[in-house]
């Protein structure tokens, strides 16, 4: 039984994208590569569903660090809050 191999993302990536140029068929980078055509023409066809995803995500990487900032400066007012409550209490 032969082993099944597995592949690294770069490596995916850059069959894909050399799938992509168009350069060559698929068949000759399949031969230059060792792969079978149909494993490059799915590597191909999910760089290109997936290109939309890589600009996007700028956009919900901003709108969740807007969210995580507004999330810390209401801890932060919350222990300040506690602190000073904390410090008056010591005093009497």
């Amino acid at each position: 039984m032969t082993k099944r191999r597995n592949f690294s993302d770069k490596f995916k990536a850059t069959v894909a994208l050399e799938a992509l140029r168009g350069d060559k068929t698929v068949q000759e980078i399949a031969v230059k590569r060792q792969l079978h055509p149909t494993q490059v023409s799915t590597w191909k066809r999910q760089a290109i569903e997936g290109l939309a995803g890589v600009f996007s995500d700028k956009v919900k990487k901003a709108e969740n660090k807007d969210g995580e900032i507004k999330d810390l400066h209401a801890k932060i007012g919350q222990l300040a809050v506690e602190n000073d409550f904390l410090s008056q209490g010591l005093k009497r």
